[in-house]
């Protein structure tokens, strides 16, 4: 299951994430999406895991929690719609 996690702190790093998705289950890809310009963070990242089961416990869980100094937005990711 892919996870969006939005209103990240800037300095928050892909091990950061592993590392508090890691607590519910295995995390397969950690994606921090970075502005194309200047490298720095988005303020939003995507977590895959494998098991739906782990997934939906650790969105329970994390959604409004605090990471670094921000609390998370953490749901389920949505199919991009195409911008044009």
């Amino acid at each position: 299951m892919n996870i969006y996690v939005g209103n990240l702190d800037f300095k928050t790093s892909d091990s950061d994430l592993e590392k508090t998705f890691g607590e519910f289950g295995s995390v397969s890809n950690v994606n921090i999406i970075t502005d194309k310009f200047s490298g720095r963070s988005r303020g939003f990242a995507f977590v895959t895991m494998d098991n739906d089961d782990e997934a939906r416990k650790a969105i329970e869980e994390l959604n409004g929690t605090t990471l670094g100094s921000r609390a998370i937005t953490v749901n389920e990711a949505r199919e991009r719609k195409s911008r044009y």
